[in-house]
């Protein structure tokens, strides 16, 4: 039970689309990531997510729209829905996650972004 700072937690990792996590709530996940270009496009079969933009603009791609997600905003991805996070401009945007621990990083898509540990910070 102590206080966690984000912008110290982000200070301590470079790495673009790797999430870390720095909390658990019940079986929750709370995950910082740094976002530049484009990801892949995936969806989450079982779970939904919750990104809120710390820094930057984030640009949740949809496969009818975009969603422009600012910073101080945060947008949910139901389960089942396909998506694909982007950043433009090389922009590096900085995201607070909230998800379940058993989310897949992708879903059941395969890339060489795709990845299954989530250091703790």
């Amino acid at each position: 039970m102590k206080t966690i700072n984000i912008k110290e937690k982000f200070s301590k990792f470079n790495i673009n689309w790797h999430p870390h996590q720095i909390a658990v709530v019940d079986d929750m996940q709370v995950i910082l990531a740094k976002l530049k270009g484009e990801f892949v496009w995936h969806k989450h079969d079982e779970e939904d997510e919750l990104f809120q933009v710390i820094k930057g603009t984030l640009y949740m791609q949809f496969r009818d729209r975009t969603e422009v997600v600012k910073q101080g905003e945060l947008i949910v991805v139901p389960k089942g829905v396909e998506h694909n996070p982007m950043t433009k401009n090389d922009e590096e945007v900085h995201v607070l996650l909230f998800e379940k621990l058993s989310t897949a990083h992708t879903g059941d898509v395969q890339h060489e972004k795709t990845q299954t540990h989530y250091p703790k910070i």
